[in-house]
């Protein structure tokens, strides 16, 4: 089959619509279950090469969790502490390689992560199944499926949950088309191989990369190509922790990339984790109440009462002073960004949410004034010469 004909296009007055293969080659997909879309197959190849390149930069099991075709979180299966647990709603489950990826990418922003699509590199198995049957998820694609796990998921949402196979041996050309507005156009395919290896011309007086942070700012930068620009991504322990994407300002994506990564990290407070929440709250419940709690509306949502519909007592807040003390623990975290850095704001930036560890191309004006920057924060920069723009 080279033609799946969808139900419409980006929005529902855009038709006809389909997907198909020019060459006259078969799809290398296969749809399992439901009837995924124009949007849900736009996220599910960007995520596919995603998390295929991350597996072959890392050796490890990856997925990503994306939303509107960008990633709301990228990972590898790097085993999790107990609070990681926690935070993400999986302290009661057994969890596989690829299970502990699939975790970890949702949980980097759970609140984006709702209705996400997923992508693995490995076979789904059951205990990423289990996981899944329980959130609030579009459909997923993975080269293949356990028995157990694609009956799981065939359950899921009335039995309408979009379940696509790849084949994971297919091979793009080497050459790509896009149409906008009557117009085609065609560029070489982004065939980077991105790892290690270009993390070595380091400008700054800081020139120690471990092998963790090398590995996450590796991570860092595979989640970039595949993320709408501009974007800058903060990653730490395996996984994405907070994922700017499509500002037209530099400064903007930084600082939304460190927010997201600031309530990943505050979502670990001991005041978060011993929220007095009610039985049988849903998890969307939780995260949206986790992130009202930790935002600086608290206190109008206690002078509402709201409180009392999700606790069973009323919790003591969290102050900004405490928030800054929490946050001023964070450490060892790593920064990639898809172009240069402008000016050293972002670096100033970046520094509040611990980073220590950066990637970026260089080639600004003013990268003196960045490298001079870091330096005052003895922060390690690696300059990749390397730009990942994804439109």
């Amino acid at each position: 089959m080279n033609e799946l004909e969808l139900k419409y296009g980006c929005n529902p007055n855009q038709k006809p619509s389909r997907i198909f293969m020019q060459d006259g080659k078969d799809l290398p997909i296969e749809v399992l279950n439901g009837k995924p879309g124009y949007i849900n197959f736009l996220d599910a190849f960007n995520s596919w090469q995603l998390v295929k390149e991350l597996k072959a930069a890392t050796g490890l099991p990856a997925a990503a969790s994306f939303k509107h075709v960008s990633p709301a979180g990228a990972a590898v299966a790097v085993p999790m502490s107990d609070t990681l647990k926690k935070i993400y709603f999986v302290d009661d489950l057994e969890l596989s390689p690829i299970a502990t990826a699939y975790a970890r990418a949702r949980g980097a922003d759970r609140m984006s992560s709702y209705g996400d699509w997923v992508a693995l590199s490995d076979t789904c198995d059951e205990a990423t199944a289990t996981l899944l049957a329980r959130e609030v998820s579009d459909g997923i694609i993975a080269p293949d499926y356990t028995e157990k796990a694609l009956e799981i998921l065939k359950g899921k949402r009335k039995g309408g949950y979009n379940v696509v196979k790849i084949d994971p041996n297919y091979m793009p050309a080497p050459v790509e088309h896009k149409d906008v507005f009557g117009i085609t156009f065609e560029q070489g395919r982004n065939e980077l191989k991105i790892d290690a290896e270009m993390l070595k011309e380091m400008p700054t007086q800081n020139k120690n990369l471990p092998e963790e942070a090398k590995r996450d700012l590796v991570i860092a930068l595979i989640a970039l190509k595949y993320t709408q620009s501009n974007s800058v991504c903060y990653a730490k322990d395996g996984q994405a922790i907070g994922i700017g994407a499509g500002q037209q300002s530099r400064i903007h994506c930084t600082r939304l990339a460190g927010n997201k990564a600031d309530i990943w990290y505050l979502r670990q407070h001991p005041k978060v984790l011993s929220l007095p929440f009610k039985k049988d709250i849903r998890r969307p419940d939780r995260d949206n109440t986790i992130d009202v709690y930790i935002s600086d509306d608290y206190m109008d949502v206690l002078a509402d009462g709201m409180w009392q519909q999700f606790f069973t007592e009323c919790p003591e807040p969290l102050s900004r002073e405490e928030k800054r003390a929490w946050l001023d623990t964070l450490t060892g975290v790593s920064l990639g960004s898809d172009a240069f850095f402008p000016f050293g704001d972002n670096i100033e930036r970046a520094h509040k949410s611990g980073v220590e560890y950066i990637a970026q191309p260089g080639g600004s004006i003013r990268d003196d004034n960045v490298i001079e920057t870091c330096d005052k924060y003895n922060i390690a920069m690696a300059f990749t010469g390397i730009r990942l723009f994804h439109h």
